[in-house]
């Protein structure tokens, strides 16, 4: 999975750690272990990096809590979390689907630097409560910190950051338009994708006295990932209003059960463009009712074509998803998506089967082209 490796499930849901976490482990450890070792130098041996390493899974579990935050506050609204993954840059709670509406998502968004923020406050209090002091004060002062920079760093209104998903919802409430709240919500994360990029630019050119490379390289996380939402604004504003049977390929491999071989041959297969080793079979009402190969045609003495009818060499199993033909072509493609799929087949209200449904269908009628067959099969 990308790099990902599964470690277990928290809460039900499926936990996994990117390959570039444990670079990030390594760094921090050293970093903060070294750090222990000058601040404290009666410790021995190698305690301040195991200490060190103790802070950084302790601040990776902060990380945790973060995204748990996000994912308790969509389970509570229904929404399923298909993972979580930390990575070189922090974590990643992976939601099936957005809320349905503005006050949904921004309560999804905000639960993740609330927790970060409520935890800052209770490590700090715990800090000057209990006049922690030694290596276990630095740890719990750190994390405190830690903690509060991330609630706040996240606050940051631009996508891909949770300030940015807030300013989302904020937009969505006011247009009453979910897609020019993430346009606007992505524009957001670019300006501030190349300010970051700047500031560290600078910084290890001599120039600005803050910023480092790291703030360079967060500054590129941002950027990249704001011009993918703002692609992914521009898809749904042209796909708004358009539904499965505007995307659906107007020659479809469609034959009737009661005609012969021979018709479907001749009428059929030469007619149909695209090299289709697999054709829809539908009744005299329209409905789909199974499938007939080309590999079934050939296995049929010619001689037999013109008495042999279709329904007698198809297959009832069909391996197709089926849609509505009026379903909004945005949760087609997340059904596509979701289920791994390239083809569908669309049925009308009344049941019958209009044609099928391309991923690549899709593509060109965004571009104003004419819908192509592509595929091979109708598998």
């Amino acid at each position: 999975m990308n790099g990902n490796i599964r470690v277990g499930s928290l809460f039900g849901i499926p936990f996994y750690l990117n390959v570039s976490w444990f670079l990030v482990l390594a760094l921090v450890t050293w970093s903060y272990g070294s750090g222990l070792a000058d601040a404290f130098p009666a410790l021995p041996g190698t305690t301040p990096w195991l200490l060190g390493l103790f802070a950084a899974l302790l601040l990776f579990s902060s990380v945790l809590a973060h995204e748990l935050g996000h994912s308790f506050a969509a389970l509570r609204q229904g929404i399923g979390v298909n993972s979580i993954t930390l990575f070189l840059f922090g974590g990643l709670a992976a939601l099936e689907k957005e809320s349905d509406s503005p006050g949904g998502a921004f309560k999804v968004a905000i639960a993740g630097p609330v927790v970060s923020l409520l935890l800052f406050a209770a490590l700090f209090t715990a800090g000057q409560v209990l006049a922690l002091s030694g290596p276990l004060g630095a740890i719990v002062s750190l994390l405190a910190y830690i903690n509060l920079a991330l609630g706040i760093f996240n606050l940051l209104p631009g996508l891909p950051l949770d300030g940015g998903n807030v300013v989302k919802a904020i937009v969505w409430r006011i247009t009453d338009d979910p897609y020019k709240g993430l346009a606007f919500a992505s524009r957001a994360g670019q300006v501030l994708g190349w300010l970051a990029i700047a500031i560290g630019a600078a910084a290890i050119a001599g120039i600005s006295p803050i910023g480092n490379v790291w703030t360079l390289l967060i500054g590129w996380f941002l950027l990249s990932n704001a011009n993918r939402s703002a692609q992914s604004a521009t898809v749904q504003q042209r796909l708004e209003g358009l539904t499965a049977a505007d995307a659906t390929v107007s020659d479809s491999p469609i034959v009737a059960q009661d005609v012969s071989l021979r018709t479907f041959a001749d009428d059929v297969v030469l007619n149909t463009h695209g090299n289709w080793r697999k054709f829809l079979v539908v009744n005299e009402t329209g409905a789909l009712v199974g499938t007939v190969s080309m590999d079934a045609l050939q296995e049929t003495p010619r001689d037999r074509w013109a008495t042999t009818r279709v329904a007698e060499v198809m297959s009832t199993d069909i391996p197709l998803t089926t849609i509505e033909s009026d379903q909004p072509l945005l949760e087609v493609i997340r059904t596509l998506d979701e289920k791994k799929l390239s083809v569908l087949a669309v049925i009308r209200e009344n049941g019958q089967l209009l044609g099928l449904l391309e991923k690549q269908a899709i593509v060109h009628l965004m571009q104003g082209q004419p819908s192509k067959m592509q595929s091979a099969t109708a598998d």
